[in-house]
């Protein structure tokens, strides 16, 4: 160990310190001023939590609420943080002296040739008769009841550094929990979502066979009489057989979708059959308060994992640098010793023994070194998984803006051909009660109305989705205060 090193660990020493390099996060990554999809939003600084009330679906309210209370993730993931809790306060310990009680009884012989105590045992001759004279016994016994206390003094803060590095690990498993329940949320809610558009998708269907069927029956009528070609009946089979397919895809995403549900809750697919009432899909067009780019580093629970990952290996690095200065340790044994058990607690028969010591690894083949630039290797990846972490959520958050504020053209523009279609339908009507067109061209209105119909439930399936992953994006604490469970629960 060099002399700077030496002198360094002297003034140390009688100041104590921490050896955790010192870092800014606000150095790693700069944020732009504005996003750039600023269109379909507010500088409003978004909600903390709740942003789904916009769905106005009580259903949805009481699902949420419900799922964040059974799910089975989010539980694990609770756990973690007891566990992380029990592994902080183990670490801690090691910072206080460590107190072990002890009793008990021993027996021992002294050998006759042992290079000490041997001619104490065998006897040495008085010089004054001759007689051999026994200084101690051979066999020895007694008791004892006694104390072992031992501290590691943190000097030079290696000690600090692993518990601060473990308090961090404990806001990671917190933070954690809190992304959990933000996936666990958002899968909730796509589900959810995709439920009722399928029912809605449904309905449009049954109600086109309906229609097909109708335009199948007069198409076979007209042949029959004459006045229809076999292309025809063959066009209105397969476009019966078409949309009796789509419903049984209709029928086959509502269950899966249902299902699924119902593994987000811990249940049994039976148990949500008849859950819900019938509801349509949310029509979501407003603007959304997303604040300022800035917020976006204290809402995305990614980011924040990522800040304390760094924070704790930086800890790690404190405390690889203290290992590689002395350690001082106190140690002292108090207790009472005596030959019979009666005497433990005689005047007398106390004893103790005390140590006070340092070690210092001054050699170790460049073991300490290497394992500092470790650490250091490790908090430079962790510094790069935080910009990467970063630069991904503001990618995400501009990508879901763009396909949101596309979503809601795209429904406008369907909206508008909805409209006209409806007026189609209309007119159809009037001119089959006016004789002008038969009823084959009433049905071919309804048929195309129905199409567009289903379009418009996708678009508004789309500008939900797209609502749901902007605020996913935006990140926040989605976590419904404990008494709204509760009322959940009693509900």
């Amino acid at each position: 160990m060099n002399k700077r090193k030496l002198t360094l660990a002297i003034a140390l020493l009688l100041s104590g310190c921490s050896m955790t390099p010192e870092y800014d996060v606000e150095q790693v990554m700069t944020v732009d001023k504005v996003y750039l999809h600023q269109s379909n939003t507010t500088d409003v600084a978004a909600s903390e939590s709740h942003w789904w009330s916009s769905f106005n679906d009580p259903q949805l309210n009481l699902l949420i609420e419900q799922v964040q209370q059974q799910n089975l993730t989010i539980e694990v993931a609770a756990q973690r943080i007891q566990a992380a809790k029990a592994y902080q306060q183990a670490v801690s310990s090691f910072s206080i002296p460590t107190v072990s009680l002890g009793a008990g009884g021993f027996s021992y012989g002294i050998s006759e040739k042992d290079p000490l105590l041997g001619d104490m045992v065998s006897g040495i001759q008085n010089p004054l008769n001759g007689q051999q004279l026994e200084l101690i016994d051979k066999d020895q016994y007694g008791f004892m009841v006694g104390a072992n206390i031992s501290w590691e003094m943190d000097v030079f803060g290696k000690l600090d550094a692993l518990s601060q590095a473990a308090s961090i690990r404990l806001e990671q498993a917190e933070i954690l929990q809190q992304g959990i329940v933000t996936l666990i949320t958002t899968d909730l809610i796509h589900n959810y979502l995709q439920y009722r558009g399928a029912q809605e998708r449904l309905a449009i269907a049954k109600q086109n066979i309906d229609e097909q069927q109708q335009t199948l029956e007069m198409v076979t009528s007209l042949v029959d009489a004459g006045y229809g070609s076999d292309l025809d009946l063959a066009k209105a089979r397969a476009a019966l057989a078409g949309v009796k397919a789509s419903q049984v895809v209709f029928e086959t995403a509502e269950k899966v979708h249902l299902y699924r549900i119902a593994t987000l809750l811990g249940q049994h697919p039976s148990t949500v059959l008849d859950k819900f009432s019938a509801a349509e899909l949310p029509v979501v067009t407003g603007k959304i308060p997303v604040g300022l780019p800035s917020d976006l580093l204290k809402r995305r629970t990614d980011i924040a994992f990522a800040e304390r990952d760094m924070a704790a290996i930086n800890q790690e690095l404190g405390a690889s640098i203290a290992a590689q200065y002395p350690s001082f340790y106190i140690t002292a044994s108090p207790a009472t010793l005596a030959k019979n058990a009666d005497d433990l607690f005689s005047s007398g028969s106390s004893a103790w023994l005390g140590f006070a010591g340092v070690t210092w690894d001054v050699f170790d083949g460049g073991r300490g070194d290497a394992m500092v630039e470790l650490q250091q290797a490790r908090f430079e990846q962790a510094r790069l998984r935080y910009k990467q972490t970063v630069n991904d959520a503001f990618n995400e958050v501009e990508t879901t803006l763009m396909t949101y504020g596309n979503s809601l053209m795209f429904h406008k523009q369907l909206a508008e051909a909805a409209e006209q279609s409806s007026k189609a339908v209309a007119k159809a009507k009037s001119l089959y009660k006016a004789g002008l067109i038969d009823y084959l061209q009433v049905l071919d209105a309804q048929r195309q109305d129905n199409q567009v119909k289903d379009a418009i439930v996708l678009a508004k399936l789309n500008v939900a989705n797209n609502l749901l992953l902007v605020n996913k994006a935006l990140g926040g604490d989605w976590q419904v205060p404990a008494d709204t469970q509760t009322l959940a629960q009693a509900h």
